[in-house]
């Protein structure tokens, strides 16, 4: 997934504590702090974990990396947040919430079961509370609940976190008979590696989709749900969202500029992009997943953006990151080196993991 900016907050830990509201807004992990916009939102905002809250949780270590279609209510984005936060043995380590893109991204980490629990609490909130017939954003989505990936991080396998998608996926469909769609290496079809095939035609195309021959779902009905949409599950490893502002409000440029970075375009290998306009913002940018930050770190993908952004004539103003990042996907440069603002200890992944455990990330 990909949103935008990043005025910061700090939830918990989760053993029945409930510590860490909105209200509590810090820094930024971009190159700058932003105002507080309409109700009572920053423009776009990272919630992170205090510092004293950042030791490894023990292994097995699971997390789940959930994007949900609101972006602009604060009310509901805690709302959201808190139904995580109430089970026991759950770190919500990062939440992000874009008004442009109407987007948030959320962070947690936890034992199996524990993530398993906070995922179905979360899918019941956002059905109870969302409605798709009144969205509109920028980023691509097929659903309240749109995409609900985990990855594996210590103790557990690719396999058996994919039997937890799968296992998450099935309950949402029954519980809120709603069509699940599996990607990623939960996928049970070919051609499903990413979500972007599943987002085709988006919210909008879904009644067309569940009625073609290979639209039906892996689980739950073939039945539109005007409401809630659909939901995609999958089972994935450590990906970087990360994304560049620039000087102009030219989407144009953006969009170029993501035609030369991703990989689906002859550019960078495992990068994905797209060009949008942040219209509340006045300013273009270009939103990147990093499926491989080993073969593409962060100043490779970053580098290439200023080049291409100079020779359009803009440049970069700043760089955001959304939720966590292995500190190795800075291929030993410094934050501010990519645009950065300083980057707190909490929202490297490795403070989650035991020190054994941060090479195999």
């Amino acid at each position: 997934m990909t949103a935008a900016s990043s005025p910061t907050l700090g939830p918990t830990t989760t053993r029945g504590s409930r510590s860490g509201c909105l209200s509590k807004i810090a820094c930024s992990v971009s190159a700058r702090c932003l105002p507080i916009g309409r109700n009572g939102m920053p423009p776009s905002s990272i919630h992170r974990m205090p510092d004293t809250a950042a030791a490894a949780p023990a292994a097995p270590l699971v997390e789940c990396v959930p994007n949900v279609s609101e972006g602009r209510d604060r009310d509901r984005i805690e709302s959201l947040a808190a139904a995580i936060r109430a089970v026991p043995g759950v770190t919500l380590a990062a939440l992000h919430a874009d008004p442009d893109h109407h987007r948030s991204v959320i962070s947690f980490l936890g034992a199996p079961d524990a993530i398993e629990a906070a995922a179905l609490a979360l899918a019941a909130r956002a059905v109870a509370l969302l409605d798709m017939r009144h969205h509109r954003g920028i980023h691509p989505r097929v659903g309240a609940l749109d995409v609900l990936p985990f990855v594996p991080l210590a103790g557990v396998t690719m396999d058996q976190t994919v039997a937890l998608a799968r296992r998450v996926g099935r309950a949402i469909g029954d519980r809120h008979a709603l069509p699940v769609y599996y990607y990623g290496r939960a996928a049970t079809r070919p051609g499903r590696e990413t979500p972007r095939p599943l987002r085709r035609g988006e919210y909008e195309g879904l009644p067309a989709r569940l009625a073609s021959p290979d639209g039906a779902p892996d689980d739950g009905p073939a039945r539109f749900d005007a409401r809630s949409g659909a939901v995609l599950v999958g089972a994935r490893g450590v990906l970087v969202a990360f994304n560049a502002w620039l000087t102009t409000d030219d989407v144009t440029a953006a969009r170029e500029i993501a035609r030369a970075v991703r990989e689906s375009s002859g550019g960078l290998a495992a990068v994905q992009a797209m060009g949008v306009l942040l219209a509340s913002r006045g300013t273009a940018q270009v939103s990147m997943n990093l499926l491989d930050y080993r073969r593409t770190p962060i100043p490779v993908v970053f580098d290439r953006v200023v080049d291409e952004a100079r020779r359009r004539r803009t440049s970069v103003s700043r760089s955001e990151l959304v939720g966590l990042a292995p500190r190795a996907a800075f291929a030993g440069r410094s934050p501010e080196s990519v645009g950065l603002g300083r980057v707190t200890p909490d929202l490297y992944l490795d403070a989650y993991l035991e020190p054994d455990a941060r090479r195999s990330v």
